[in-house]
């Protein structure tokens, strides 16, 4: 902790990875160099900041005067209105945001510009992404070779247990998937 005048400021690391064969190791040890007081870590998509639990503690625990850490903008998330809102409520908490790489705080007017700017190329980049992700999707399509996700039910099962009567919510408990995956194999 530092003392700002008669403010304690903390500095809170959040790290995150987007899959569970990611790892958040050079993240955390990032912060933690750059005085990170708590580290708090995730594996879970930042394509919205909705559902990350972890980021949700550490807003938590802010406090005046604290600072948010990421070690780049895009493990904060990929939405720059997701962001910028993140911002806006650590502002109004009297609280701010340090990205390490580039380097950016947005204590001052500079720092919201330039986050900004990184927000919106973050995610262009992730439209960009999407975009060459389905046009190779397409291309292998017309190709014959890509088949789709096999199936992880047995749509056999699913339909003699609807013809036993049960309901798609039974279905889906008794196989351990979501109903929709069962509404999808009762209409194939």
């Amino acid at each position: 902790m530092i003392r700002l005048g008669c403010i304690l400021m903390a500095k809170y690391g959040y790290a995150r990875c987007s899959s569970l064969s990611q790892s958040t190791d050079i993240q955390v040890a990032a912060l933690t160099d750059a005085g990170c007081t708590v580290v708090r870590s995730e594996k879970k998509s930042g394509s919205t900041t909705e559902g990350l639990t972890e980021l949700a503690t550490i807003l938590d625990f802010l406090q005046e005067g604290d600072v948010l850490c990421v070690h780049k903008l895009d493990r904060l998330g990929r939405n720059t209105r997701d962001v910028l809102n993140l911002v806006h409520k650590l502002d109004e908490r009297g609280c701010s945001l340090e990205v390490l790489e580039p380097a950016i705080d947005t204590g001052g007017p500079m720092g919201k510009v330039m986050l900004t700017v990184l927000g919106m190329v973050s995610e262009m980049e992730l439209g960009f992404i999407k975009e060459r992700q389905r046009a190779g999707i397409e291309k292998a399509k017309a190709a014959g070779v890509y088949k789709g996700r096999p199936t992880s039910i047995d749509y056999d099962k699913v339909k003699q247990l609807k013809a036993e009567g049960m309901g798609a919510t039974a279905i889906a408990r008794e196989l351990n998937c979501t109903r929709g995956a069962i509404y999808k194999a009762l209409k194939a």
